[in-house]
């Protein structure tokens, strides 16, 4: 087949190895499954037309990150993503019987909220666990930035944290 890299074994091996870890991660960015599977699709597709020039890299896997958030900061911007119809009113979620499931499902809801760019500081540093200089290289600013965005970012979560059984509570009552 024309145009695909001399080594394509290696793509899918790298590929294979890292799928997962990918598909969380953006699913972490985006807070939905069929769009983090359209996200990294998207951002393997990008890989594999550099796959020769990124195999040689010392760390592709900061090369695939820092593609992966820029296909979800892209698909952000998209006009349809903001547009939601609904042929009729979605049924409530299904409550979880286990605690843990709850508290994920809050934050991943209260994350949801962020501005992009403080949930993409969130998601790499303590997600994927980077440094505040390996984040600042991967969204092209300063470490101060990194800072300033993951402390807003908490900040923000620890209030909404704080209201949100209380918000709970109201609309519980409210019937």
């Amino acid at each position: 087949m024309a145009g695909l890299p001399a080594d394509i074994e290696g793509y899918r091996e790298y590929v294979g190895a890292r799928l997962e870890p990918l598909r969380r991660t953006a699913y972490l960015l985006c807070g939905d499954w069929h769009t983090a599977d359209d996200l990294v699709s998207t951002a393997l597709v990008k890989l594999l037309r550099h796959w020769r020039r990124v195999s040689a890299m010392d760390n592709p896997d900061a090369y695939v990150r820092r593609t992966l958030l820029r296909v979800w900061l892209d698909e952000r911007r998209r006009p349809w993503r903001r547009e939601a119809a609904w042929a009729e009113v979605p049924d409530a979620p299904a409550r979880s019987a286990t605690e843990g499931a709850a508290d994920r499902l809050t934050i991943l809801a209260l994350l949801a909220e962020l501005p992009p760019r403080r949930r993409a500081v969130l998601v790499l540093r303590y997600f994927c666990d980077l440094s505040v200089e390996e984040t600042a290289r991967e969204l092209g600013c300063t470490t101060g930035t990194v800072k300033s965005q993951s402390a807003r970012a908490i900040e923000a979560l620890r209030g909404r944290l704080v209201g949100a059984p209380a918000r709970a509570q109201e609309a519980g009552t409210d019937g």
